[in-house]
C-alpha cells in the first residue's frame, strides 16, 4: 500500500509539477516586474501563486461535481485535456510562449497594469485551462480518501515550489541564464507531449472499450 501511495505520488506530482511549469514561466514574471522593487515582486509573486493554488485546489475538489453536471465522463475530459497540453507542450519545445497561457501583447499591455498577480501571473499563466483540465482527471482517477489527499497535497506542494522559484526568480535567471531557460522548457514540453499523449490514449481506451 505504501509503496502504491508512493508511486501515485510522484506520477501525480510530477503531472502536476510539467504542467504549471513554473521555471519556463520566469522569463515572463521578470519581465512584467522588471520595474519593481524587490519587496513589490516578492508580494507579486506571493499573491500570484496563492491565488492560483487556490483555483486549482478548487477545481480539484468540485471538478467532479462539474463534469457530472455537464454530463461530461473523466474520459471524454482525458482525451481534451490530452490534446490540449499537446497543443502547449508543441509550442514549450519550440520555446514559444503557450498562445493557451498568455500571448506577447498580452505581457506587453500587463506591464502598466496593478493586478497582474490576478491577469496574467495567477490565471492564466500558472493555473491555466491545461492546469485545471490536468487537476480534475487525475482527482477522477484517484481511489479512495488516500490518493485524493495526495492530488490535494501535491498541488499544494507544487505551488510552494513555484512560490520560491519566483521570489529567486532573478538570482536564478542569472545563474541558468536566457539558454539554460530554453533548455528547461523544451525537456518540460517534451514530458508534457507524453503525459498528453498518456491522458489521450487512456481516454480513447477507456471510451471504446478497448484492449492492448
Amino acid at each position: 500500500m505504501v509503496a502504491e501511495n508512493l508511486g501515485f505520488f510522484i506520477y501525480v506530482f510530477s503531472s502536476i509539477f510539467v504542467v504549471v511549469s513554473p521555471i519556463s514561466g520566469v522569463v515572463t514574471f521578470i519581465s512584467l516586474t522588471s520595474k519593481m522593487t524587490r519587496k513589490e515582486k516578492n508580494d507579486i509573486a506571493k499573491k500570484a501563486v496563492t491565488l492560483a493554488c487556490i483555483i486549482a485546489l478548487f477545481f480539484a475538489v468540485t471538478g467532479s461535481l462539474m463534469l457530472k453536471i455537464f454530463s461530461i465522463s473523466v474520459d471524454s475530459l482525458r482525451v481534451a485535456g490530452g490534446l490540449l497540453l499537446f497543443s502547449i507542450a508543441f509550442d514549450m519545445m519550440h520555446a514559444k510562449i503557450s498562445r493557451e497561457s498568455i500571448t506577447e501583447e498580452e505581457i506587453t499591455q500587463s506591464q502598466e497594469r496593478e493586478d497582474i498577480w490576478v491577469f496574467p501571473i495567477g490565471l492564466p499563466l500558472l493555473t491555466g485551462p491545461g492546469t485545471i483540465s490536468t487537476v480534475i482527471v487525475i482527482m477522477g482517477i484517484a481511489e479512495g480518501v488516500q490518493q485524493k489527499a495526495i492530488v490535494v497535497a501535491s498541488i499544494i506542494l507544487t505551488f510552494i515550489i513555484c512560490l520560491f522559484i519566483f521570489l529567486f526568480s532573478r538570482r536564478l535567471h542569472k545563474f541558468i541564464g536566457y539558454n539554460g531557460m530554453l533548455v528547461f522548457t523544451r525537456l518540460m514540453g517534451l514530458l508534457l507531449a507524453a503525459l498528453a499523449v498518456d491522458l489521450t490514449a487512456a481516454g480513447i481506451i477507456n471510451i471504446f472499450g478497448l484492449t492492448i
